[in-house]
């Protein structure tokens, strides 16, 4: 009885023995298998798609037309009718500028009437006595056209010493259908962008010899241009008319649409950089609402080119003028170099011309390591 025992222990122990080695080589060969899959070099598939030459623009949203308000006259301002963001229409009131004459202005304007004044009394009398004179051919006719003139331009100096003495007092004056008034009006229809002044600041105007003070800054946002800058590198590729792509930081997910309007014919310098100046007309604002002064970025888009055979540029080798890419050898792990033609890149993915098929397989290229001795 006890040696059947042991017999049956030895059968269990070579039958558990058998699984255990059993099991062994399969999880070995299974190992080896998937050590061999992941250590198979990496691919990508040549496959369809679209590849687009960008150049780069950086610069700002602005109005095609911004108009900085001045008065013509001098002053303090009184009123404000319209404050950033309103719409005015042409001839609406923007500022009131209310005369603010130094004593010595006034005392001025006083003493020139009373000045003028006097000698236009004085003129008169003269006249008149030359006229008895002249009706008695006491006179010539030369001379009494002398006086007669000399009168006139005193009557007209008179005139504007009234009309000057009247605007510094009140700020307002009839010249004959004409209002002359201290309501600074918006000369054009638009939204009002910035005011500069507030009430109580006084006003220098605006004259041939000095620039005045600005007021307020108008703006038509109906035509919407970006301005910004390209880079030399681009610009020759740039031409006027080609669409462009904006993106505006603080618009994220919202693609602006527009067109090259103009491309300056002269560089500038920034950031050590030949930049040249370029204007885009906004065609399609996409919904968004565009304010001035917007930062942005514009992709001008030199060429596009659609379902076309791509792969990522950085699976090619340049070498002497020849493209190539390395596809998988018949033998596992095996390299084959294989020259192709490329076409259009937009320095990430390129299109292939000829040597390719759709799906065929394109091996990363090997990374190389440093070795330090």
């Amino acid at each position: 009885m006890t040696q059947r025992k042991k017999g049956k222990h030895k059968k269990w122990i070579a039958l558990l023995a058998v699984i255990i080695l059993g099991g062994g080589s399969f999880f070995y060969i299974y190992s080896k298998s998937s050590g061999d899959n992941d250590t198979s070099d990496p691919y990508v598939i040549a496959e369809r798609g679209t590849v687009v030459e960008k150049a780069l623009a950086t610069g700002t949203i602005e109005p095609d037309n911004e108009i900085e308000v001045k008065s013509k006259i001098s002053g303090v301002v009184s009123h404000i009718y319209a404050e950033p963001g309103d719409y005015v229409r042409r001839g609406d009131p923007l500022i009131e500028v209310s005369p603010d004459p130094t004593p010595l202005e006034l005392a001025e304007a006083k003493r020139n009437l009373e000045r003028t004044q006097m000698e236009e009394e004085n003129l008169a009398k003269e006249l008149n006595r030359k006229k008895i004179l002249k009706n008695r051919d006491l006179i010539s006719d030369q001379e009494f056209e002398d006086l007669q003139q000399r009168y006139n331009d005193v009557s007209i100096r008179l005139q504007i010493n009234k009309e000057r003495l009247e605007l510094l007092e009140s700020g307002r004056i009839l010249i004959g259908d004409t209002m002359i008034e201290s309501i600074i009006r918006a000369p054009i229809d638009g939204f009002i962008l910035e005011k500069m002044v507030d009430i109580g600041e006084p006003v220098v105007p605006l004259t041939s010899y000095q620039a005045g003070t600005p007021l307020m800054s108008l703006a038509n946002m109906e035509i919407l241009l970006f301005k910004g800058t390209v880079d030399e590198i681009d610009v020759g590729k740039v031409e006027e008319g080609m669409p462009v792509e904006i993106k505006i930081g603080a618009l994220p997910g919202i693609t602006v649409h527009g067109e090259v309007s103009r491309i300056s014919l002269k560089a500038t310098q920034k950031d050590n950089a030949t930049v040249f100046p370029i204007e885009i007309t906004i065609t399609d604002a996409n919904g968004a609402v565009l304010r001035a002064g917007y930062s942005a970025n514009a992709d001008i888009i030199i060429e596009r080119l659609e379902n076309v055979l791509t792969i990522p540029e950085r699976v090619v080798t340049m070498r002497d003028g020849r493209a190539t890419i390395e596809v998988p050898g018949s033998e596992p792990g095996s390299r084959i170099e294989k020259e192709v033609e490329l076409g259009l890149s937009d320095a990430i993915t390129v299109a292939v011309r000829d040597g390719l098929d759709e799906g065929d397989k394109v091996l990363e290229r090997k990374s190389r390591t440093l070795t330090i001795r």
